[in-house]
């Protein structure tokens, strides 16, 4: 079937697509499916040699190209900014007359569930802990002094922020609207590749395209598979705090074929039904876990770590968000700020995709607010109030988390809960958030693998999520058995080299659809309405003028004669 002439500057997807008969992509299913194999197998085999390998590409591409992943990161947020600020912003995510599919709470809810919900509960208190109580330079951060002063815990904090805040919403921002502008506007499909047609024409549907959408598909893949593992590990240590279980790898592997088939449960049912109903479970469960730690915790030190961290973020943002370590401070960017950065870019495609799925209809400007701004706030309001009642506790002496954090970060926050009252039932709680925020990430992977796989179809074949959703339980459970989950974490941002331009290229197509966009679409909705409105005024008037010339009877603008109006 031939594929139809571009339209503007991007491609129209086949008829057959439009009516909803998305065939299986053979070739990116096939290819994606085959690599994965290939790198389960060695890793399940050969571990060591995995191990070496990728450690030794990952310091070969942090030394050599970290001032690029700086650069470019720094890039994303000014140009996210750009579109906000300037008429693009009033372009919608769809036809002008498009409206959003979800509430937004529901959206929000899922954007930060998909993006790094499982995240903050791994990190949300061992990060900043880590930052302030480390011995080994590669996790001091640049001007921490004396770990026991509130300097250094401001420091410790706003590095936080930095990791988890402004910047990598952007990465996600930028390529959630490259897809989510040619997806809904110009009818390309729900591709990576689909945001290459004004750079690539055809062979955005081609070999190029299709070798894009399948590193797309390897890094989420991996990816999510990494963060199973990772979220796996951390359940398994709530279990063994609340019921003295232990942690073995069975135990793990069990937690992992579990909440496998929760997320495989979840994502056949659509993102209507089960991702939007777990976001939203989430969201309320985070926002009491976060408020009864905020009321029976240090309220006044929370409130007062919030706002001076924040002012410290923004102050200091430039000068971090440029830092390389030419002059110091190398070896912490490369093992956190720059190793954040590659992990982000792995993470784009699948949750860009995900955003970009949930955001059709929303203008470039309230995409843009309140994918990088709002979750951003609530990042920072986390770190306060789960990382700040640590820091109390750790500056005042009466709780030293030393030893918890270099034991492993998965601890750190079962041993905060610990200080605090009613500790049994908020320790549950956060088991239950850990496992709900990974089946809502994951049951989106699952989506967002399928939906590459079937040519960008929003709800791809069940048979199709099923197939990605056990094997990133497969994925997950070997190499984690094998010894092999780190050397996969490894290779997964070593995926972000490339990607990372990628989306730089992405970005240079944006902009040039977005310049050849009409006028009328860059202005705001009142606006446009009222321009719109003008010309049909002037067309019919010039109309009538016409037909007066010709001897005609003028029409109204309805379209009926005077005489027809008088009988």
């Amino acid at each position: 079937m031939a594929i139809k002439e571009p339209v503007g500057e991007a491609l129209v997807p086949p008829s057959d697509d439009r009516e909803g008969r998305f065939p299986l992509d053979k070739v990116t299913f096939g290819v994606s499916a085959g690599l994965a194999v290939a790198f389960l197998a060695w890793g399940a085999v050969d571990s060591e040699s995995m191990t070496t390998r990728t450690s030794t590409w990952l310091g070969w591409l942090t030394t050599s190209f970290g001032w690029l992943f700086i650069l470019v990161s720094a890039m994303f947020l000014l140009f996210s900014a750009y579109l906000a600020v300037t008429r693009y912003g009033n372009i919608k995510l769809g036809p002008d007359d498009s409206e959003p599919e979800f509430s937004t709470f529901s959206w929000v809810s899922m954007m930060f569930a998909t993006g790094m919900g499982i995240g903050l509960m791994f990190w949300g208190v061992a990060e900043p802990l880590t930052y302030l109580t480390a011995t080994d330079p590669s996790s001091i951060p640049p001007g921490r002094g004396d770990p026991s002063t509130p300097d250094s815990a401001r420091v410790a904090m706003e590095y936080a922020f930095f990791h988890w805040g402004f910047h990598p919403w952007s990465m996600y921002a930028v390529i959630g609207l490259a897809i989510g502008y040619f997806a809904y506007r110009k009818g390309a499909g729900n591709l990576v590749s689909g945001a290459f047609g004004p750079l690539l024409g055809r062979r955005a549907k081609e070999g190029p395209g299709k070798a894009i959408d399948i590193i797309a598909i390897f890094a989420t893949l991996f990816g999510s598979a990494t963060s199973l593992g990772l979220g796996a590990l951390q359940i398994t240590g709530g279990l063994d705090d609340v019921f003295g279980s232990g942690q073995s790898k069975w135990l793990t592997v069990g937690v992992i074929v579990v909440l496998t088939l929760c997320f495989v449960l979840s994502a056949v049912t659509g993102v209507e039904k089960g991702v939007q109903i777990l976001s939203n479970a989430n969201a309320v469960a985070a926002l009491l876990l976060v408020f009864f730690l905020f009321v029976v915790g240090p309220t006044v030190f929370i409130l007062s770590t919030f706002t001076e961290s924040l002012g410290g973020y923004l102050t200091h943002l430039p000068t971090m968000a440029f830092r390389t370590g030419a002059f110091g401070g190398s070896e912490f960017l490369s093992t956190w700020t720059i190793f954040y950065w590659a992990w982000w870019i792995s993470w784009t495609p699948f949750v860009g995709m995900f955003i970009a799925r949930i955001s059709k209809g929303r203008t470039i400007r309230q995409f843009v607010i309140y994918v990088i701004l709002v979750p951003s706030v609530v990042s920072f309001v986390w770190f306060s109030i789960m990382a700040g009642s640590a820091f109390d506790l750790q500056l005042s002496g009466a709780r030293d988390f030393t030893d918890e954090v270099a034991a492993g970060s998965e601890g750190a926050l079962f041993a905060m809960l610990r200080e605090y009252p009613l500790s049994s039932i908020t320790v549950v709680l956060a088991v239950f958030l850990v496992a709900i925020f990974f089946i809502t990430g994951a049951d989106s992977a699952s989506i967002v693998m399928g939906m590459l796989s079937q040519h960008g179809k929003e709800e791809p074949m069940r048979w199709l999520v099923v197939f990605w959703g056990v094997a990133q339980g497969a994925v997950a459970g070997v190499l984690l058995f094998s010894g092999g989950l780190g050397a996969l974490q490894t290779l997964v941002i070593i995926v972000a080299g490339p990607f990372m331009l990628v989306i730089c290229a992405m970005c240079v197509s944006l902009m040039k659809s977005l310049r050849a966009e009409p006028y009328e679409s860059t202005l705001p909705p009142r606006v446009r309405r009222a321009v719109l409105h003008a010309q049909q005024y002037d067309s019919v008037e010039q109309h009538s003028v016409a037909l007066a010339a010709l001897g005609a009877e003028p029409e109204d603008v309805n379209g009926s004669t005077d005489g027809e109006q008088q009988a």
